[in-house]
This record gives structure tokens, C-alpha cells and sequence, in this order.
């Protein structure tokens, strides 16, 4: 294989490294703590128009991105751990939680970017509002029916008074 760039350290720039000489074990040496710049929450499998919306509704939201794996479907927050230093080490690594410790260099992100390593990953709200119109035909008739429950509602509420 040939070398390749990759970023080792904010102040240190990038580095020309041949990936024959990556192990497990100095991986972390090379790596801009790809594993450490995103928080992710499995939630429930949506399978209804509602918790598809709800979906739709956060990943409206800045840094917010949704991805389902093998595993499940994802929330995925686009957050830098404040605990990394400007080497892009474990500023408490001593004492780091134990989701850290669990964490290993196995299969990380420095082999397959989370985006490349699942089976659907959306960065943006147009991105999964057209996965949402493709999946269901009904898609734009759900705010039909929400805004006629509401008008029906309102009216009953106005022939009580």
C-alpha cells in the first residue's frame, strides 16, 4: 500500500504514514480521535409515519445525524469530547468512563468512517425527508390528516362555548 495523510495531533499537521505499520496497538498514535468527536443513542426501530416524524424532527437540528447499522437505528450527535487534549489524547484517561475503557481499536473508525460502516446514514434533514417519502407513499397526507383532527378539535371546542 502506499502512504497516506493523516492528521496526528492539532498542532503536530498531518503525517505521511505507511498503513502496513498501523497495528491495534499504535493506532491511536495516528488517529484525530475520530471515536471521541460524535455521541450516538440507539432509540426503537421506527416503523410508523409518527416515529419516523419524530426522526425527521431531530435530525432538523445542528450536528444531529441518524444511522441504522446492524444493530438498530441511531441518533448520532456531532459532538468533540471536552476532555480531549490539543494531541488528541484522553485528558482523564485514568479515570474515563467505563464506555471508553470498553472501546477498543479493533474496528474503529480509523479503518471504516462511521457514514461508510452502517447501511443507511443520513446527515440531513432533506436526506431523510426523502428516504421518509420514498418509504411511505402517504408521506405528505400525515399533515393533512394532523391538520383536519386539529380543525375538527377546534371546532368542537368553538360550538361548546
Amino acid at each position: 500500500m502506499s502512504p497516506v495523510e493523516y492528521v496526528s495531533g492539532e498542532q503536530n499537521g498531518p503525517q505521511r504514514i505507511d498503513i502496513e505499520n498501523i497495528t491495534n496497538a499504535n493506532k491511536c498514535d495516528f488517529c484525530s480521535a475520530q471515536c471521541c468527536s460524535y455521541i450516538t443513542q440507539q432509540v426503537d426501530t421506527p416503523t410508523t409515519m409518527q416515529e419516523f416524524d419524530v426522526l425527521l424532527w431531530q435530525i432538523a437540528h445542528k450536528n444531529i445525524h441518524v444511522f441504522k447499522d446492524g444493530n438498530g437505528w441511531y441518533l448520532l450527535s456531532m459532538t468533540r469530547c471536552t476532555q480531549l487534549l490539543d494531541d488528541n489524547r484522553c485528558g482523564i484517561y485514568d479515570t474515563r468512563p467505563l464506555i471508553c475503557r470498553e472501546h477498543t481499536t479493533s474496528a474503529c473508525e480509523f479503518d471504516v468512517p462511521i457514514d461508510q460502516g452502517c447501511d443507511m446514514y443520513f446527515q440531513h434533514y432533506a436526506e431523510f425527508d426523502a428516504y421518509c417519502r420514498k418509504r411511505f407513499k402517504t408521506w405528505d397526507k400525515r399533515i393533512e390528516k394532523f391538520e383536519a383532527a386539529r380543525a375538527k378539535e377546534a371546532a368542537k371546542e368553538a360550538y361548546k362555548k
